[in-house]
């Protein structure tokens, strides 16, 4: 393992700034901090929007740059990238993650940031062939090219496997000071954080939610049927939540799980008919779209069926979000209903 050097070895001459792109886990922060020690005047940029961990991730940053003593920049990305999510140029992974697209939106939001600080280069944790979709050889030069950046961008844990950055090749920095991690093992990674004492990072968890099988499943169903320009922030937000069921083209169904479900249902209820129990314990629904008659009353035995309902005897609900509120009378489904399973989505 490499000794890392520290900026005060370094010259005492006015020194080269870099933005370090983090994202709250152990590589990004490394590479960061690999860099600071090398007399480069380093500060964090972290692009928040909907799918990069909410207030969780965003601590978790604030707590890394405090730690290393770095200065941190937040930029909000979330409405450019939703349009990204719903128009990838270079498509999606397994599930709806755009991840090429994604990482050059994020690296064309350091490219920015980066001409507006007056720094010279861009740093990433990228790891070659760590992630199969976007940290390929290939891949990786896509994203340095479309991003705009080419050769500044340094990506200091692989730099030794890649051709020379700028940094390098301007000698602000030299090449044996830079790692050659491959591959999907995170030991060096683990090393030399104990080496470099940074202990406060997440241990590696599930992907983005995009790659997430029930939720994508969702997504994609919402663009087949409502089209992906229709899908707003709120759409994006209330596909995790509930269970989600296809009963038509223009109608879908969202029946709460649990009682912290149904209140945050009842919020997305604008625009939406909102389906309650009145005389049992039962879960609150959202119905999308414009059902017939026979739709509202499927939609409302598919949700009797979760409530505390005696077997054989109507549900009474009330319905309301459609310009006026009435009440409804139906029977459960059989649980046993072997349509249920084809119309659920993920």
């Amino acid at each position: 393992m490499k000794n890392p050097g520290h900026a005060d070895e370094r010259s005492s001459e006015k020194r080269v700034k870099a933005i370090a792109a983090v994202s709250g886990g152990l590589d990004s922060i490394l590479a960061a901090a690999v860099v600071s020690r090398l007399g480069i005047d380093v500060a964090l940029l972290y692009v928040k929007h909907l799918f990069s961990g909410g207030e969780k991730k965003e601590g978790a940053v604030k707590r890394q740059a405090e730690g290393l003593g770095l200065p941190l920049r937040i930029v909000d990305g979330t409405v450019e990238h939703l349009d990204i999510v719903r128009h990838p140029r270079h498509g999606y992974g397994r599930g709806m993650n755009p991840c090429l697209d994604c990482r050059i939106f994020l690296l064309k939001t350091a490219k920015r940031v980066m001409e507006e600080e007056g720094a010279e280069f861009v740093i990433t944790g990228e790891v070659l062939n760590q992630r199969p979709m976007s940290q390929h050889r290939g891949a990786l030069d896509v994203v340095a090219e479309e991003s705009g950046l080419s050769d500044r961008l340094l990506r200091p844990l692989s730099a030794n496997l890649l051709p020379d950055a700028l940094p390098v090749k301007e000698g602000w920095i030299d090449r044996e000071d830079l790692y050659s991690f491959s591959g999907r093992s995170r030991r060096e990674q683990a090393a030399l954080a104990r080496q470099l004492k940074i202990s406060d990072y997440p241990q590696p968890a599930g992907g983005c939610l995009l790659t997430e099988k029930v939720y994508a499943a969702r997504l994609r169903d919402a663009f087949e049927h409502a089209g992906a320009d229709a899908v707003d922030i709120d759409g994006f937000r209330l596909l995790r939540y509930g269970r989600h069921f296809r009963l038509s083209d223009r109608v879908k169904v969202i029946v709460g799980r649990n009682e912290a479900e149904n209140d945050i249902l009842t919020g997305f209820s604008q625009g939406r008919i909102l389906l309650e129990p009145v005389d049992v314990m039962g879960p609150t629904t959202l119905i999308e779209g414009e059902p017939s008659e026979g739709e509202l009353e499927l939609a409302a035995a598919i949700v009797a069926r979760y409530s505390d309902s005696v077997e054989g005897r109507p549900v009474r609900f009330r319905v309301s979000g459609v310009g006026s509120e009435r009440e409804l009378d139906v029977i459960p489904l059989p649980p046993e209903d072997p349509r249920i399973a084809g119309w659920r989505i993920g």
